[in-house]
């Protein structure tokens, strides 16, 4: 920084050896190459040690009573899927229940003799869930006829033992598409196999374990909170582990904990094979995973601290057929029953009591633990006060050694820091923008906007070359504007230097600012993730103090006059060993998550641009590089590497794209499916209290980003039209590009069917009241939203019983949407009483001709059958397609009735 007298200095100590100073020691630009392989072996190495080495599956025989045997729990997996899929209401799940209901009877019977083991059947009749957070905003999720399998394990002699209880929570119910392997028939298994274990220790415990085996999770989490609000186990609850499934099989992962950190950190000291990412807590409370999980019900309603676990490998077959049992892993039970196993001995033999939302409010989350695991077989875990006095110390050591620095170098360091950061910045620009317009080109280029979903490797080539040449150019155009800058002030100082030995002493000083200019980037994101006590922000202390620590020790140097070195290779590997091993892995299992996410993007079909997807795996690679490889492609610019890597680069990009417009890589196959939902749509016209007519159609969409043109190709005789020319209103989503057919739809259904909305009365007074009654007729699975814009409040009934009361009523874009679901004894008849607003909300004069247009109510009704055009559809579409099954996706069957404002 600013040594105007270096070079000189270096001149006079040089005598005649200045040639070689002149030259330096010149730096391979294979060695570069090499050093990237390196980095990126390493990397791939790292992933598979820390999320895809599993431990070999145990027999019964291997582990005795006390263990847990993957071998044993599969047989409960095979039982379970064998069923089908298993959805609330169907015939199928009800065998489910009487197979896990067995189960736990057979537990109950081989308990050791000193455990007392409780099995409870618990009927659920009706309820409603007002949940704030997430997906459940503006919502009101209803429930009917729900069963759950209920198990409490005890010491027999310990009466106090069932004052405090640790629940163990999964659902045994799946959506309609699959048999659901992972979703969650694994965690079903893994609970019966523990609940076997516990059964054998649970003498010696001072807490009672709840295993619940709930149904309705998948309609919204009504079966968690059913068993918050209704069953008399729930107020002994202290602790609350949630096992989910977001994929099938691999790693079973903690992605969210808290408010007391007490289970995180007996779960990182008693942990087999600890798996854990505060990331992943941070991802999904942000809502940038849209999803919800039973643990949301456990801590918002029940006050509860815990763990949420859950597989994640495999995404993209998430609520598709292919969550089936021959993808399911070898090792995916072992590994978390291991590690539950080892958790629940420790927990339930403590006496201490964790505190739940009261601790939250207390601390103000400064006792959040922040955790993350080291190659799945160490994990950190600390206190957020801690995190923010370690940050907080990083931070202004940072601050205090620049501003020392600056004010040593004087005007000129100052510049070259600003121009290094330039640097920073346009290696940003350029690295996202090629990316990026690779992305928006490949739905005009390929088959499909997402080509990759079936081999996430792709993405390699087509973004992760464009952003690594992207950020090599810019940061060599900051590299040159950096080195023009150096010469100007070197032109100022002796005349009588050597130009040669000036040259080098210049490109080499350049070259160590772009190093230090890898700590500004991150030193930003630290002060950034420190204000707003974001718990990844270890990730940024790490990729600073890391490599700043290399440069201090190897490469610094106290002495204002001693002349620029060329950065040693040492340097870059001492500075990149620690943050790969911590970070390397996370942020590859990051990009599957994000590719898998894909296939169920688009909520409301055709709402988005095809090309957005890709866009954002495009960016978020683009900026894994830039943050990663700042420090590596500093080393690049006095390699001779540069042509190589753009070389080696294009190369693999061209050898990629050919591969996916060839069609030599598919963008789907059988085991990795689109998402192509057909609904058999019938749909009442005509003015309200006079005779209504109903239309019938075939509606075919796809939350996958992309047209549906190949798949049409095997449905030419069904007479479909795509476009965007009729939008379907589903009442949850509008499907605004899509499929449709009225060829041969009039059979598989009947009027009957039909559900009906009936104003029974409206009272025009100074708050106008208007009552309605709804008949579903025989399904017990329906969607309504009400018009929020029109109606303030309202309250619900069933069979005379009051089901939601007055008071709260929320909306999202102007509805408040009320979902219901519930077994084969669930109500069908409703009144709901209508509270309109004194003053509605005011609206354009394009808006009230809209809203005169508009619905009051709009009710969607589900049946779980596929009628003979749907058969036809679902045999003829290629078997790389799949259904894709979710709380606000119609069945194959879905009735759509109306209320207009002025009825």
């Amino acid at each position: 920084m600013g040594r105007k007298s270096a070079t000189s200095n270096v001149e006079k100590r040089a005598g005649s050896g200045s040639e070689e100073i002149a030259e330096g020691p010149k730096r391979s630009g294979f060695l570069w190459i090499a050093l990237l392989i390196v980095l990126i072996n390493g990397s791939w190495a790292v992933h598979h040690v820390q999320f895809e080495r599993l431990p070999d599956p145990l027999t019964a025989e291997q582990v005795g009573k006390r263990g847990f045997s993957e071998v044993s729990a599969m047989e409960h997996v095979k039982a379970l899927t064998r069923l089908g899929p298993h959805p609330v209401g169907s015939d199928a799940l009800d065998k489910a229940l009487q197979y896990v209901l067995e189960a736990a009877e057979k537990i109950r019977k081989t308990a050791h003799w000193e455990v007392d083991v409780q099995v409870d059947f618990f009927h659920a009749k009706s309820g409603a869930n007002r949940l704030e957070g997430g997906l459940f905003k503006g919502k009101t999720l209803l429930y009917s006829d729900l069963k759950h399998v209920v198990l409490r394990i005890l010491p027999k002699y310990l009466d106090e033992a069932e004052e405090n209880a640790i629940l163990v929570s999964s659902h045994i119910d799946t959506v309609f598409s699959t048999e659901g392997a992972g979703d969650c028939s694994s965690c079903v298994a893994v609970i019966l196999e523990l609940a076997r274990g516990i059964s054998q220790w649970a003498h010696g415990f001072k807490k009672a374990v709840i295993f619940l085996l709930n149904t309705g999770e998948e309609e919204g989490l009504n079966g968690a909170h059913s068993f918050i609000a209704q069953h008399p186990w729930s107020s002994t609850v202290c602790l609350a582990i949630d096992l989910e499934a977001m994929g099938i099989g691999g790693m079973s992962s903690i992605f969210q904990s808290g408010p007391d950190p007490w289970a995180i950190e007996s779960f990182a000291n008693a942990a087999k094979y600890p798996s854990a990412q505060i990331i992943s807590q941070d991802l999904f409370l942000s809502g940038a995973i849209k999803s919800g999980t039973d643990f949301q019900v456990y801590k918002e309603l029940g006050g509860l601290s815990g763990l949420d676990f859950a597989y994640v490998e495999a995404g993209a077959v998430y609520h598709t057929k292919n969550d089936k049992l021959s993808l399911l892993r070898p090792g995916s039970l072992q590994h978390l029953g291991e590690n539950m196993l080892a958790f629940l001995l420790q927990t339930a033999t403590s006496s201490y009591v964790p505190k739940g939302k009261a601790m939250e409010t207390e601390d103000k989350g400064q006792n959040q633990a922040v955790f993350f695991d080291v190659l799945g077989m160490y994990m950190v875990v600390y206190h957020q006060q801690l995190a923010t006095m370690l940050y907080n110390s990083v931070i202004l050591q940072a601050v205090l050694i620049w501003t020392t620095s600056l004010f040593v170098g004087g005007f000129p360091a100052a510049i070259s820091l600003g121009l290094s950061f330039l640097g920073v910045v346009l290696m940003w620009i350029f690295s996202i923008s090629l990316s990026a317009s690779i992305a928006f080109l490949l739905p005009f280029i390929c088959s499909s906007p997402a080509p990759y979903i079936a081999n996430p490797w792709l993405v390699i080539g087509l973004f992760g070359a464009p952003a690594v040449l992207g950020a090599l150019i810019g940061q060599h155009v900051g590299y040159l504007i950096l080195q023009k800058y150096l010469w100007h002030v070197a032109s100022k100082g002796d005349p009588n230097r050597l130009p040669a030995i000036q040259d080098s002493l210049i490109k080499w000083e350049a070259e160590r600012w772009l190093f230090k200019g890898g700590f500004i980037q991150w030193l930003i994101l630290l002060i950034v993730g420190n204000f707003f006590k974001v718990g990844s922000s270890y990730l940024a202390l790490v990729w600073l103090v890391s490599p700043a620590f290399a440069y201090g020790l190897i490469e610094a140097t106290l002495s204002p006059v001693r002349s620029p070195r060329q950065l040693k290779i040492v340097t870059l590997v001492l500075a990149l060993v620690v943050p790969v091993l911590i970070s390397a892995g996370l942020f590859i299992r990051l990009t599957g998550a994000m590719i898998g996410a894909l296939v169920r993007l688009d909520r409301s079909p055709g709402s988005i641009p095809e090309w957005l997807g890709s866009m954002g795996i495009a960016v978020f690679i683009a900026t894994i590089v830039c943050l990663t490889l700042v420090y590596l492609l500093s080393y690049s610019h006095l390699s001779g590497a540069k042509r190589s890597i753009s070389l080696a680069t294009c190369a693999v990009f061209g050898i990629t794209l050919a591969a996916v417009m060839s069609g030599i890589v598919p963008p789907f196959t059988e085991d990795v499916s689109r998402a192509v939902n057909v609904v058999h749509v019938v749909e009442t016209t005509g003015r309200y209290g006079e005779k209504q007519d109903s239309v019938s159609y075939v509606s075919l969409f796809s939350t996958t980003p992309g047209k549906l043109s190949k798949e049409i190709e095997s449905l030419k005789d069904e007479g479909f039209i795509c476009g965007k020319d009729k939008a379907v209103d589903l009442v949850t989503f509008t499907v605004n590009y899509g499929c449709w057919s009225s060829d041969d739809v009039g059979s598989g259904w009947s009027e009957s069917e039909i559900p009906i909305l009936k104003v029974e009365s409206d009272l025009k007074m100074d708050v106008r009241t208007t009552r309605v009654s709804i008949d579903t007729k025989d399904s017990t699975r329906w969607t309504m939203a009400i018009n929020a814009r029109e109606i303030e409040d309202f309250k619900f009934e069933g069979n005379s019983v009051e089901l939601v009361p007055v008071g709260n009523m929320t909306a999202v874009d102007g509805w408040h949407t009320i979902q219901f679901s519930g077994g084969k004894n669930a109500l069908t008849r409703f009144e709901i009483t209508l509270f309109w607003r004194k003053s509605p909300a005011h609206l354009s004069h394009t808006d009230e001709q809209q809203q005169e247009e508009s619905s009051l109510l709009k009710l969607r009704t589900d049946v779980n059958k596929a009628t003979p055009k749907i058969g036809r559809v679902l045999e003829k579409l290629p078997s790389w397609c799949s259904l894709f099954g979710k709380s606000t996706s119609p069945y194959t069957l879905a009735f759509l009735s109306s209320l207009p404002i002025n009825f």
